[in-house]
């Protein structure tokens, strides 16, 4: 028996040595490939292989973590609620100063809703709103300049607000778009036109263009009410002015971001045949990116949380999944207006955080994102796979009164009937 044994193990050994791999010839392997394996694969890792830029979210240029940094230098009345700043513009690079444009408001009250809101009380956070702007030499403390762009009188189209701006340079002037409210945000949504101002100092002053730059689409289309959030870039010789419509009705608006396209900052734009061109995202913020652009898919829809890439700037395809993102983000972007054929990517940029403390004390205040989104850095401590929050994170999204009356009764219910 004993030598029989034997015999048949010699056998099975022999077996293994001339051929290690016979036992695992499928087993994938335990240093994980650059490339995808010619094996048979898991619709798992053919993903991870085919829908990504990198195997591994570190060796992926669009992929980060993002970090935070309080601003100074810029006052928010002890966050009474009467001053606000929020969506940041681009922050660019001019005289020996980087600037950003951001709406500002500054009232008597915070916002008091549509019905409650007069020619002093605001509406919304961005109600009875300017344009104002701020320099700084290390992106960190920064100097408030003013307004840039005032509400025109009555009755001018932005008479009531003017919000939400974003500049261009093209051809050594400097270019605003802007939404122009003529009432009260929340009387009718949010429905509100594009308009521009220029001039030759990113210092001003501006003048008002006083014309609709990028028109509401057609009766019963995606966009014929929404044109928010301009964000022009320099791409392949032309002006691509990303904006956001919301629709679909209320209480739950969709918010998806459409593409105009124009050989001139003032027009005219003509829209992509495929508006919508990026189906998530509350906010627009997108950048150069090697050969084609990067976009910033934060907040809303089903592909939220995510960085795109598009080669032509119109048919994205996720790139990175991420969190923490940074809300409103105007990242600084060197080549924003370049034409670059190579774009190099960002680090960093202001964003906004809304509701600072209560919605009774309403307001967002800005502060600065970091970063690494760029083809010149490598920063490993921006490439870690998640985020801890301490307890009080988790603990503060809590189930509201509803929900918890809900379980309440399930839980009686289920205690009666036993």
């Amino acid at each position: 028996m004993k030598k029989d044994y034997l015999f048949l193990l010699g056998i099975i050994l022999s077996g293994c040595l001339l051929n290690p791999l016979k036992l695992n010839a499928q087993s994938f392997p335990f240093v994980l490939p650059d490339k995808k394996p010619d094996q048979p694969l898991s619709l798992a890792m053919q993903r991870n292989y085919d829908n990504y830029r990198a195997p591994k979210p570190e060796d992926n240029e669009l992929y980060t973590q993002f970090k935070y940094t309080a601003l100074k230098g810029l006052d928010y009345s002890n966050h009474d609620g009467t001053i606000s700043r929020r969506d940041p513009s681009k922050v660019i690079f001019e005289n020996g100063k980087y600037y950003v444009y951001y709406t500002h408001r500054q009232t008597a009250t915070p916002p008091k809703g549509a019905k409650a809101s007069t020619e002093t009380i605001p509406s919304a956070d961005w109600d009875l709103s300017e344009i104002w702007y701020a320099t700084s030499i290390d992106g960190f403390t920064w100097e408030e300049q003013g307004v840039a762009i005032p509400r025109p009188p009555k009755p001018n189209l932005g008479h009531r607000s003017v919000s939400t701006a974003d500049v261009l340079k093209w051809k050594g002037k400097f270019y605003m778009y802007y939404q122009g409210f003529s009432e009260a945000s929340g009387l009718r949504g949010d429905d509100c036109p594009v308009l521009a101002s220029y001039a030759d100092s990113p210092d001003g002053p501006w003048t008002p263009v006083n014309k609709i730059i990028i028109p509401n689409g057609p009766k019963d289309s995606w966009d014929q009410y929404s044109i928010h959030d301009p964000y022009p870039l320099v791409y392949k010789d032309k002006i691509y002015l990303y904006y956001k419509s919301d629709f679909d009705g209320q209480p739950n608006l969709i918010r998806m971001q459409g593409l105009a396209t124009a050989d001139n900052p003032l027009g005219p734009f003509s829209k992509s045949q495929l508006n919508p061109v990026l189906a998530s995202g509350h906010e627009t913020s997108l950048f150069p990116f090697q050969e084609g652009i990067a976009a910033l898919i934060i907040r809303d829809g089903n592909e939220h949380n995510t960085i795109q890439f598009a080669k032509d700037g119109v048919n994205f395809e996720i790139a990175a999944l991420v969190e923490l993102m940074p809300m409103a983000a105007g990242p600084f972007i060197p080549d924003a207006f370049t034409n670059t054929k190579d774009g190099r990517g960002i680090t960093w940029g202001i964003s906004h955080l809304t509701n600072v403390t209560t919605w009774k004390e309403n307001h967002a205040m800005l502060l600065r994102f970091d970063c690494d989104l760029s083809q010149d850095l490598n920063d490993p401590d921006m490439k870690k796979h998640h985020v801890y929050h301490r307890p009080e994170i988790y603990l503060k999204n809590g189930l509201n009164p509803k929900q918890k009356k809900r379980i309440s009764e399930k839980n009686e219910a289920l205690l009666n009937k036993n």
